[in-house]
């Protein structure tokens, strides 16, 4: 695997410029762009620089991360609280998103978006109101496991760590995720299928392939 060392000023800015010319394949006006990896490695702070980038190009964004799409509580913790299963099968609800967040954005949608569903710290309904994302604005959608469940991205994006980094950035408690991401790696290999791939070992100097 080559990588290129880059710094994230400039990572920023080429994936902003790659995504001004991004076409969606299946003719929808709104580009859907993911940014996937473990939240050790942060990929909703890489998000949320892409979405600053592209306001100032003048093209509207609009970041979504899939913590605010978290089953119910008594609904993922079912299983109890470290449930490796149910983390990498049952923690995030799927079905939401597509209805809230990808359907509204296909070919003939209405561009309505619903940012979050449930806050994860209180474990009810936000009731955050919708957001019309205009043609041509972009979806930035960012998560753990995200390549896995067939949504319809048009570019994606993998934040990468090896298994120490994502154990040493990891906060203990959460250590019992860990396997989940093994799992990942195993089943969906999302360094070798994502469209761009950023290592965020040192996160002072990160190297990517794109």
């Amino acid at each position: 695997m080559r990588l290129e060392a880059i710094t994230w000023d400039r990572l920023v800015d080429r994936l902003a410029e790659r995504l001004l010319d991004l076409k969606p394949a299946d003719g929808s006006p709104w580009p859907r762009i993911a940014f996937d990896g473990a939240p050790a490695a942060a990929p909703g702070d890489l998000a949320a620089r892409v979405h600053e980038a592209l306001r100032i190009r003048g093209r509207p964004s609009l970041v979504v991360g899939t913590e605010g799409f978290l089953r119910p509580a008594s609904v993922r913790l079912e299983h109890g609280h470290q449930d490796v299963d149910a983390y990498y099968d049952g923690w995030f609800d799927t079905g939401a998103l597509w209805r809230e967040v990808f359907g509204p954005l296909e070919p003939g949608g209405d561009g309505r978006v619903l940012p979050d569903l449930l806050d994860p710290v209180t474990d009810r309904a936000t009731r955050s109101p919708y957001v019309q994302l205009p043609p041509g604005g972009m979806l930035l959608l960012h998560g753990p496991l995200l390549l896995r469940h067939w949504f319809p991205f048009d570019l994606s994006v993998h934040l990468l760590l090896s298994p120490g980094a994502l154990r040493r950035r990891t906060p203990q408690a959460e250590h019992w995720t860990l396997p989940a991401f093994e799992r990942y790696e195993d089943e969906t290999d999302p360094a070798g299928t994502a469209d761009v791939l950023v290592r965020a070992d040192d996160p002072r100097r990160p190297a990517w392939r794109g």
